[in-house]
Parts: structure tokens; C-alpha cells; sequence
């Protein structure tokens, strides 16, 4: 008996010892970085813009790889089945990770799922419109969609995701009719909102910031926390008295997250090496004229947040009965 113990502790302090060695010699070879949206969009520019500086600094390259299907789903699904090694990683939406979720059912547990690394920024869409479009404000967009048969047509980036919610949580505090268009990404919905297919829709400023320089587009309003440097002349949600954070937590904010098991060495060199390159003032000035604003954290504050990002998700989604079966 004592003979057994002793080769178990031997083998449990060899398990201990490969686990320790693997996560000194991290990263070792190329880092796959899941993108739950199409190319062009707020979370696939910053995810390349991530790669870039993190591929320099610790010279292994980043592989992005775009996986737009399913609302955010599919991707959220490879990253939670990968192998938990720190070479399969996910930059996500706090926001959509868990309202999709709330929503219907998905292959993944939007907490218990992942390993927290670091939130990454805070981004915020812009509401648009067509530039030859009546409305000169939110408040006149509703009254026009009020009056028009069958209602807004607004474009969204998938079933639950962030700017669907917002758009129907708008719809219900302010009875405008609205029918939902779901698109796969930025990229796909620009031309029907541009040629006024659509009548609005929310983008984030890499996708609309071109055509609102062009004056193919107007931005009445932006859902964040604070009004965006690139484009101060357009208000808050908030301050325009809509209501709908009363719910949701705060602006929507993008982060970083492994496979659940993941090592916490390895968790906290992902950590590292993502809160250095949030410090390149290169990528933080890019950002910034993106719209974005860089803001990092420990795993264990971001493990907080992302629980109570779905806590209060779930409680939106009950009570404006979008659930769908």
C-alpha cells in the first residue's frame, strides 16, 4: 500500500511538473484568435489590430480566424470545445455572448464555458440612417416609423445580438412597429442601409465611419456609455431618455476568454501579454479613431462581469419575452 502511494504521489508531482514546464515554455507555436463576426466589423478590426502588436511582441504569430454563423454561436462553441492548451482563444461581446444565449438554445455555457483572460475595450454602436432619409433625430425617426405601413426596417447583426435588443427594447418603450433584419455581419448590411433598403440600423464606426464622412449616412444617436471622440456630435441613448439600460450592464463591453480548464499560468500570460499590447499607444490611438476605448482587467474581475452580464441578460430576455423555443 505504502509502495502505491508513493508511485501515485510520483505520478501526481510528474502531472504537476509537465503542467508547470508547459506553461513556462507558452506560447510555443501559433495562437488561433476566433472572431465571432464577419471581416470589418468593431471586433474583427481590433482583433487584428490585437494580432499585430501581440504577433510582434512575443514572436509567435496570431492566426485570426472569422466565424460568423450562428450570432456569435458557432464560434463561442469551437472555442468552448478546443483543447484547453492557451492556442484557442475567443474575442467576443459581453453582451451578445450572453444574450444569445438568454435567447435560444446554443452548444455552449456563456459563464461556465470559458476561462476569463482580460476585457479587451468598451465599443458602442452608432444608430444610422440613410443620409436622404427625413428623420433628423431619434425622436423623429420613431414618429416617421409610426406612420409608415408595416413600420421601421431595422438591420441588426444576427438574432440576439446586441444591437437587436437594443432595437427591440426601443420598439417597446416607444410602441414603433419594427421589423428585424439579421444580417451575418457589417459588411453585408452597409448596402441596404446605405441605399435606404433598410431604414436604420446600429454599426459600429469601422463599418459606418466612411460612409458617414461621405455623407451617405447620418448618425442620430450611439448606444455607449459616453459620447465617442470620433463622432461627439451624436448623443448618448441615455441622454436622449431612452431608457433601455435600465437592465443591461453598462455599455457593451469586448473581451478576451480560453476554453474552461485552461491553466491559470497560462490564463495569466495571456493576461500579461494582452494588457502589454493594450499599452501601445499605436494600437490604443488606432483604436481610439476606431471608436474604441481600451480598458483591461484581471481574469477574476472579468469572471465577475461576465456573470453578471448573464444574470442580468436572462432577466431582460424573460421580461420582454423574447425567448424563443
Amino acid at each position: 500500500m505504502r509502495l502505491r502511494s508513493f508511485l501515485g504521489f510520483c505520478l501526481l508531482m510528474a502531472a504537476l511538473m509537465h503542467g508547470s514546464a508547459g506553461a513556462q515554455q507558452y506560447p510555443n507555436q501559433p495562437i488561433t484568435l476566433i472572431v465571432p463576426y464577419s471581416a470589418g466589423g468593431i471586433t474583427d478590426v481590433s482583433a487584428r489590430l490585437y494580432a499585430e502588436i501581440v504577433s510582434r511582441n512575443i514572436g509567435q504569430t496570431i492566426i485570426i480566424d472569422n466565424r460568423p454563423t450562428g450570432s456569435g454561436s458557432v464560434a463561442a462553441s469551437a472555442v468552448q470545445n478546443a483543447k484547453p492548451d492557451g492556442y484557442t482563444l475567443l474575442i467576443f461581446s459581453a453582451a451578445q455572448l450572453a444574450t444569445v444565449a438568454a435567447m435560444q438554445r446554443v452548444s455552449y455555457d456563456p459563464v461556465k464555458g470559458f476561462a476569463p483572460v482580460t476585457i479587451l475595450f468598451n465599443g458602442g454602436n452608432f444608430l444610422a440612417i440613410p443620409f436622404n432619409s427625413p428623420a433628423m433625430s431619434v425622436a423623429e425617426l420613431l414618429e416617421y416609423g409610426k406612420r409608415k405601413p408595416g413600420g421601421l426596417s431595422f438591420g441588426t447583426l444576427g438574432a440576439g445580438s446586441q444591437a437587436h435588443l437594443v432595437g427591440a427594447q426601443i420598439a417597446a418603450a416607444t410602441h414603433t412597429p419594427m421589423e428585424f433584419v439579421h444580417y451575418r455581419g457589417a459588411a453585408q448590411m452597409m448596402p441596404d442601409l446605405v441605399s435606404g433598403r433598410l431604414d436604420v440600423g446600429f454599426a459600429a464606426y469601422p463599418a459606418a465611419g466612411p460612409f458617414f464622412i461621405a455623407k451617405t449616412l447620418k448618425a442620430l444617436a450611439i448606444d455607449a456609455g459616453q459620447r465617442l471622440a470620433v463622432m461627439p456630435e451624436a448623443p448618448t441613448l441615455t441622454e436622449l431618455g431612452f431608457g433601455v439600460t435600465k437592465i443591461k450592464i453598462g455599455p457593451d463591453w469586448f473581451g478576451l476568454a480560453a476554453p474552461a480548464g485552461t491553466p491559470p499560468q497560462i490564463i495569466q500570460k495571456l493576461r500579461d501579454i494582452f494588457a502589454e499590447a493594450s499599452r501601445d499607444a499605436t494600437l490604443v490611438r488606432r483604436l481610439m479613431e476606431s471608436g474604441i476605448v481600451v480598458n483591461t482587467s484581471a481574469p477574476e474581475q472579468m469572471s465577475r462581469l461576465m456573470s453578471e452580464q448573464w444574470d442580468a441578460t436572462n432577466q431582460l430576455i424573460q421580461a420582454m419575452g423574447l425567448r424563443q423555443q
